[in-house]
């Protein structure tokens, strides 16, 4: 007999976090890599959001129903059942003309007003670190409806000399894609990010595009988030605690993540965090 499911880890209450921020009946598209993020649109398209048009990154195909999770989203067995598949030139004439509802983005950093980086670490004249860069989520982070931001390293423990290297950046050394205002103050066209999903909570923004703490797990607080963040934020008058998935949830994010790839984007002590539902 099988035992009721009685609490979910942190990727878990993750995905489910992200799921939230998924409407029905609109376009979105994951992008490459992000465990989470896949398994958060097959959850809110299996839960609350059955008319979600769900366009697979890599494969680019739409509504597919994969059986299981595998190590990388550029595999066929992420394209099983789809209706039918993209070419990336009709995914981006798709952005372009107004009908992606939602993206998901992340960065090496991120900044206050979300603008981000996977580009560089340091300036042209001393590049420390080149990073991947960003494909084409410059474009897409500008011509999405809404983007949701994750981030599954929000915590920056010190190092040995005490210092921090946040995810959550006073500026960006690099922007790659764009958030609410450019690091000049000047606004964006569109909507553009809504929420920040992190392990150490979910943010909002205020009425000037500005990150603010919207709610927090039952293992933080705001000044655990402050702590780990490298700019000052607004805290939400309702602050909260994150609502719970329910178990029926964690039994179908875990029947389509057997082998648990989602737990790879989480450092070795978050992998350990579980909560009570």
């Amino acid at each position: 007999m099988t035992e009721p499911i009685r609490t979910c880890t942190l990727g878990e209450l993750m995905i489910y976090q992200i799921a939230l921020t998924i409407e029905d009946g609109i376009l979105a598209f994951h992008g490459f890599g992000s465990p989470q993020v896949q398994l958060a649109l097959h959850l809110a398209k299996r839960s609350h959001a059955p008319n979600l048009v769900l366009v697979a990154g890599a494969t680019y195909a739409v509504n597919p129903s994969p059986l299981f999770l595998t190590p990388t989203s550029n595999d066929f067995a992420m394209s099983v059942g789809a209706e039918c598949d993209l070419d990336i030139e009709e995914l981006f004439d798709l952005a372009a003309s107004g009908r992606m509802g939602r993206m998901f983005l992340s960065g090496l950093q991120i900044d206050r007003w979300v603008n981000m980086n996977v580009t560089r670490l340091g300036d042209a004249g001393h590049l420390k670190l080149k990073l991947p860069g960003g494909g084409g989520g410059c474009n897409l982070s500008a011509d999405a409806e809404h983007i949701t931001i994750w981030t599954a390293a929000h915590r920056a423990p010190p190092d040995q000399q005490g210092r921090r290297r946040f995810r959550l950046v006073e500026r960006c050394d690099f922007v790659t894609s764009v958030g609410h205002r450019t690091t000049d103050g000047s606004p964006r066209r569109g909507k553009g990010p809504d929420c920040i999903v992190t392990d150490l909570g979910v943010f909002d923004f205020d009425e000037t595009g500005h990150a603010r703490l919207q709610a927090i797990y039952p293992d933080t607080s705001a000044a655990l988030v402050a702590e780990n963040t490298g700019f000052d934020f607004p805290v939400a008058d309702d602050l909260a605690i994150t609502p719970m998935p329910e178990p029926d949830m964690i039994e179908l994010i875990r029947r389509l993540d057997p082998m648990q790839i989602h737990r790879r984007e989480l450092s070795h002590d978050d992998q350990t965090r579980e909560f009570e539902l």
